[in-house]
């Protein structure tokens, strides 16, 4: 096929997508841009023009050790050879077994348990279930609400949606059939400021008057992301777990986008040195490759709801301990520990602090601040989306930009040249008013 008529078959290809094929949270009567990607390798994405772009996203924070590994490869085509799906309800398999070990062995204290589904938001309605079913077979079926803070994030199914904020969180449109759930304000001491007091007070309140309805106190630790990227003091998220455990209410930690090394602490929460009732994980379990995500809770809360008029938790996804995520999601914990993932995040920190913070200076900036391999910029302004992301396509990098927040949490592999070229950029489209609303 010759160079026109390739980019002929592109263009067709892109104009289908654009006119049939919907993604994620755009319009089909309007949609954004859409870059057709060909191939990925290490950090990079080619694109189908021949174009390369570092992935400053890791594609939403789930390629962990980068592109197209040849050790996550490895061992996906070798549980390929054996199995790739067998049904979850009444029989198990070899790769599931040694997850499940694994994260218990890797997860705080006492979560012992470990039930495995399809997708982060799926685990979070896991964790959900789980509570409301535990309060009721506690004979307290009137503790049927959660408490969470503003600025959350937990996904898009309902349940997970009714706990996201009620104004940030994307879903105000569905505000009549969700949840009627407890909102306390964020946190306000933020990561590396001096613990006060007073930030846990209103939370405190809630917990006290409401404590007979709630089942269960859900929040993201030390990390709030879409909900603005905000870093809060571990000492909040060490009060919690004493307020929960003063008011009989079951903690839940949403790890999704936190858990596996990103926050330079193996699982967030052990900033606060806490273990939850139920955590959730997703996202990096599987190093970007298969969609797979774990609750883990502790056997109290198993066996209380085992020991329920129930007999069972009510929920079997079909997708269960899929073979081939189980597969490379235990391939891509070994790599972790086998690259030293405490030295790969403090380089990416160190880098980060060395040429994102002092961005903060810049007119257009409210704040700049970094923890482990993240790095956020708050603009004054909301940035313009088409026109920003085309603008770091053109710059050789794949950022993805939302509100007023420019982001990046690349994979671990990354070096300093390719970090470089990322921040880079990022300090480009900050002088350039038209990627600015």
């Amino acid at each position: 096929m010759s160079k026109k008529q390739t980019e002929e078959s592109q263009l067709t290809l892109l104009e289908f997508d654009k006119k049939h094929v919907w993604h994620p949270y755009t319009s089909m009567s309007s949609p954004l841009p859409s870059y057709h990607v060909e191939s990925a390798n290490g950090v990079y994405l080619k694109l189908a023009d021949g174009e390369k772009l570092i992935d400053g996203m890791s594609s939403w924070w789930s390629v962990l050790h980068g592109y197209n590994h040849p050790k996550l490869n490895a061992a996906l085509i070798e549980q390929s050879t054996k199995m790739s799906h067998v049904m979850f309800g009444g029989l198990t398999h070899n790769s599931a077994i040694e997850l499940c070990k694994k994260l218990v062995q890797l997860t705080p204290a006492g979560l012992d348990r470990v039930f495995l589904s399809d997708s982060g938001s799926v685990a979070v309605e896991v964790a959900i279930k789980m509570a409301l079913q535990f309060q009721q077979a506690q004979g307290k079926a009137d503790k049927a609400k959660l408490l969470t803070v503003r600025n959350g994030y937990h996904g898009d199914t309902f349940a997970a949606m009714s706990v996201c904020d009620p104004v940030t969180g994307m879903h105000q449109i569905f505000d009549k059939v969700l949840m009627k759930n407890i909102f306390a304000p964020a946190p306000s001491c933020m990561f590396g400021e001096t613990w006060q007091e007073n930030d846990i007070e209103k939370l405190a309140e809630l917990f006290e008057q409401h404590h007979s309805e709630i089942a269960a106190f859900i929040i993201e630790p030390i990390v709030q992301g879409t909900g603005g990227m905000r870093f809060y003091h571990p000492q909040y998220l060490k009060a919690c777990r004493k307020l929960c455990d003063q008011y009989d209410v079951l903690l839940i930690v949403d790890e999704i986008a936190t858990g596996f090394g990103r926050t330079g602490k193996l699982f967030a929460c052990e900033w606060a040195d806490i273990s939850p009732d139920i955590m959730c994980l997703g996202k990096t379990l599987t190093g970007g490759y298969i969609t797979l995500a774990a609750t883990l809770c502790s056997s109290i809360v198993a066996e209380t709801i085992s020991n329920g008029d129930a007999g069972c938790f009510m929920h079997g996804p079909t997708f269960m301990g899929n073979a081939l995520a189980c597969a490379v999601a235990n391939a891509s914990i070994d790599l972790l520990f086998e690259n030293n993932w405490q030295q790969q995040v403090a380089n990416i920190e160190q880098e980060l602090i060395t040429l994102l913070l002092p961005l903060k200076s810049h007119a257009r900036v409210k704040e700049a601040r970094v923890l482990g391999s993240i790095g956020a910029i708050e603009c004054i302004s909301p940035v313009n989306v088409a026109t920003i992301q085309k603008r770091f396509v053109e710059l050789g990098v794949w950022i993805r930009p939302f509100g007023k927040l420019i982001y990046i949490i690349p994979p671990l592999i990354i070096n300093k040249a390719q970090m470089k070229t990322l921040v880079g950029a990022m300090a480009t489209v900050l002088a350039e008013d038209n990627c600015f609303i």
